[in-house]
């Protein structure tokens, strides 16, 4: 693996915890847990799932030094983990990160959007994923796989439908020529700049990992 900058030694306590969660295993890449391990301590989500599997193959002797101390010693693990968390400047943008360049692509993808906070743009690949499998007649309430997909993002249905429509204004294929004023505008517009020129099969793919964050 490529040494990352942002990466301290002590981490492997929390990525350890993470796996010996219940159930006990690597955890998928976009897993709730895992992200906010990722936003926590500024890692790509491909970058953590790494160490996971790193741990899960007992990789390296400091790997098996770690597991033989803490796998079997869930309480010792915790105070451990307490105990850095407890570290001063720790998960801040103080002292602990001080030149340190970090990162905050994926974390942006992440973060509540503005207008509608209760979406993020992961939120609004997962309805892109469900556009390019819809016809623009089918983007209603009424269909199933809309509910359904407000469902898995705990939305009322009228946010997957605006959503939808607003994509519609954004896919030069429909060649919409109704004005749209609406504060995700922006916000889909940047999503179909980065995915909708993507392969569908590539962006199923990616739209099956992200789910797992609301499961």
């Amino acid at each position: 693996m490529a040494k990352n900058q942002n990466w301290q030694d002590d981490y492997w306590l929390l990525v350890m915890q993470l796996y010996l969660r219940k159930p006990v295993g690597v955890k998928p890449m976009y897993s709730r847990d895992a992200i906010f391990l990722c936003l926590e301590l500024h890692l790509a989500p491909e970058q953590l799932f790494a160490r996971q599997c790193e741990i899960a193959n007992l990789e390296t002797p400091r790997i098996e030094r770690i597991w033989q101390e803490y796998g079997r010693n869930p309480k010792r693990l915790t105070r451990a983990v307490s105990l850095l968390r407890n570290m001063i400047g720790f998960n801040s943008s103080g002292d602990f990160y001080d030149g340190v360049e970090v990162e905050e692509t994926f974390e942006r993808d992440f973060h509540p959007l503005e207008g509608e906070e209760r979406l993020m743009p992961i939120s609004l690949v997962l309805i892109l994923d469900l556009y390019f499998r819809l016809t623009p007649i089918t983007m209603v309430a009424e269909t199933p796989e809309v509910r359904n997909m407000a469902s898995l993002l705990k939305v009322p249905v009228s946010v997957v439908v605006d959503v939808l429509n607003i994509f519609q204004h954004c896919d030069p294929y429909l060649h919409r020529r109704d004005v749209i004023v609406h504060p995700l505008m922006t916000a889909c517009q940047q999503i179909w700049d980065r995915y909708g020129n993507m392969d569908i099969r590539q962006l199923a793919s990616y739209a099956v990992q992200l789910r797992a964050y609301y499961l």
